[in-house]
């Protein structure tokens, strides 16, 4: 009988264990999950009061018209009705598409030309990849915009270059017809981003393959459109919806280069800085609201489209 009570004892201790274990266990991780949301509750108050209450808020004001000293008054889409009729938002429109569709691909072209050339073994890489990644650290400040207008300007440095050789320069900035190009040339210049990105793509893709190609009598060219641009191509897109999105987004240049006009003749009259004249210039932030929500559609619209298209040209490792 004792060793019949004290076997059933035995057995019966482990398994009181283990449900104190599990019990102990359970405690630990609910407190530690309390922990966890106790200190992302700043990150989630911040993103409900400051990003996701104000878009929410612009969403209604986009079926309002409101002026800031009056309450909103319900028009429903008569603002987005507006929006087909209004000439300076299609020259807005215009001006944006030209830039974003010629700047990105020349920026994209010559920050891949620079990373292959670094990836070849340059002395004092860290040195030049610095160097090459500063404009981007700058082009979107007001500085650099600033000394831009003045490097562009009538008497700036583009012109005292040309008259050394007797051509007679414009006013680059201030002319119609050249403007645009100006800010076109500087959202080049600030090729140091997707540089880097390229450069640490190109670092990844094996030499073997290269070796093979070279060995096959493939040649450079054959090498950099049969192997470096295939395996590139996760790269070559991120880089582009990247800079997609932030080109359609661009503000500082414009506002700082036309003096917030848009000119000269809305040549340089972005979305964006429409959409800030619009709200801040003429006090309708119900049509200034409607305005960002078009641009916004149009953004999730290209970058949906990158993704589709991407199924035909981006070539994964998988």
């Amino acid at each position: 009988m004792n060793g019949t009570v004290e076997e059933s004892t035995a057995e019966q201790e482990p398994e009181t264990s283990k449900r104190s274990g599990r019990k102990g266990g359970n405690s630990l991780t609910k407190r530690e999950g309390r922990a966890a949301y106790l200190f992302l509750a700043p990150w989630f108050i911040g993103m409900a009061v400051i990003t996701i209450g104000p878009i929410l808020g612009s969403l209604y004001l986009s079926f309002t018209d409101y002026s800031l000293l009056q309450p909103p008054e319900w028009v429903g889409l008569d603002n987005f009705e507006r929006m087909l009729n209004d000439d300076r938002l299609h020259s807005a429109i215009v001006v944006t598409v030209t830039y974003v569709f010629v700047s990105v691909p020349l920026q994209l072209a010559l920050a891949l030309a620079l990373a292959f050339f670094l990836d070849r073994g340059v002395r004092g890489l860290p040195i030049y990849r610095s160097i090459y990644y500063l404009p981007s650290l700058l082009g979107s400040s007001v500085a650099i915009a600033i000394l831009w207008r003045q490097i562009f300007g009538t008497e700036g440095l583009i012109n005292q270059l040309l008259d050394v050789v007797g051509i007679q320069g414009e006013g680059w900035v201030s002319h119609p017809d050249y403007a645009l190009s100006t800010l076109i040339v500087l959202n080049v210049w600030t090729f140091g981003s997707p540089m880097v990105i390229f450069l640490a793509g190109l670092r990844q893709i094996p030499t073997m393959y290269y070796e093979a190609a070279e060995v096959d009598g493939a040649g450079p060219w054959t090498r950099f459109f049969r192997i470096t641009i295939p395996l590139l191509t996760p790269i070559i897109f991120f880089n582009l919806v990247l800079q997609l999105i932030g080109a359609f987004q661009t503000f500082t240049q414009a506002f700082i280069v036309s003096g917030g006009t848009g000119g000269p003749a809305d040549s340089t009259l972005f979305y964006t800085l429409y959409v800030y004249q619009r709200g801040f210039g003429s006090f309708e932030m119900g049509y200034a609201s409607a305005l960002a929500w078009f641009l916004l559609v149009v953004i999730a619209a290209f970058t949906a489209i990158n993704f589709l298209a991407a199924k035909r040209w981006v070539h994964y490792g998988d």
